[in-house]
C-alpha cells in the first residue's frame, strides 16, 4: 500500500510540474490538486502547496515550508494613481518579488500580497493578511497580520533551528524526524 501510495504522488508531481511548467522546483515538492501556481515558482526542499492555493508571478518558498488549503499569493499589480485614466487602462505596475523562508507555515485562507518577504521559521495563522515583511521565528495573525508572539522561547532554541535548516536536504537523517508526508 505504501508503494502504490508513493508512486501516486509521484506520477501526481510529475503532472503538475509539467501542466504548470516548473522549471525551479526541488524534486521533493508537492502540490496538492486544484492549485494554480505560476511556472516561474521557486520552491525549496519538501515545499508543500496545499489544495486550492493561487501563486502570482515572481515568487519564490524557502525549504520545508507548507501552504495550507486556499492560500493566495497576490495583488499590487494594477496602476490606481494614475488621475482621469480608469484602472483597467491603466497599465500594470512593476512586478514585485515575494520571498517565504524556510521552514515556514501559512494557515488556511491566509492572502499573502506581493513584494512581502516572510522570515525564516515564521509563522502566519489562518486567515491572516499580510501586508508588510514578517520577522524571522515569529508568529504572525489577523488583518492585517501582526506579530502576536515568537516561536521560540530564547536565543539557543533559534540558533540550534538554524543550523538545522542550513544542511542540505542530503544531509538530513530523516529518520530521527517525525515526518508523516499529507495524505491525499
Amino acid at each position: 500500500m505504501k508503494y502504490i501510495r508513493k508512486v501516486g504522488r509521484t506520477l501526481k508531481r510529475w503532472f503538475y510540474v509539467r501542466r504548470f511548467h516548473l522549471k525551479d522546483v526541488h524534486p521533493t515538492f508537492y502540490m496538492a490538486g486544484h492549485s494554480c501556481v505560476a511556472s516561474d515558482l521557486k520552491a525549496g526542499a519538501y515545499v508543500f502547496v496545499g489544495p486550492n492555493c493561487l501563486v502570482y508571478p515572481g515568487v519564490s518558498i524557502g525549504a520545508y515550508t507548507m501552504l495550507a488549503n486556499d492560500v493566495q499569493i497576490v495583488g499590487g499589480d494594477h496602476n490606481f494613481k494614475t488621475p482621469g485614466v480608469p484602472m483597467i487602462f491603466a497599465g500594470r505596475e512593476e512586478r514585485k518579488n515575494t520571498k517565504i523562508g524556510r521552514d515556514c507555515w501559512i494557515g488556511a485562507r491566509s492572502i499573502i500580497m506581493t513584494g512581502v518577504e516572510i522570515g525564516d521559521g515564521a509563522i502566519v495563522a489562518a486567515g491572516s493578511v499580510v501586508t508588510k515583511d514578517v520577522e524571522a521565528y515569529s508568529i504572525y495573525a489577523g488583518v492585517p497580520a501582526r506579530k502576536i508572539k515568537s516561536r521560540f522561547d530564547n536565543e539557543e532554541d533559534i540558533e540550534r533551528h538554524k543550523r538545522f535548516l542550513n544542511l542540505s536536504p542530503e544531509q538530513l537523517d530523516l529518520s530521527m524526524v517525525q515526518y508523516a508526508p499529507p495524505i491525499f
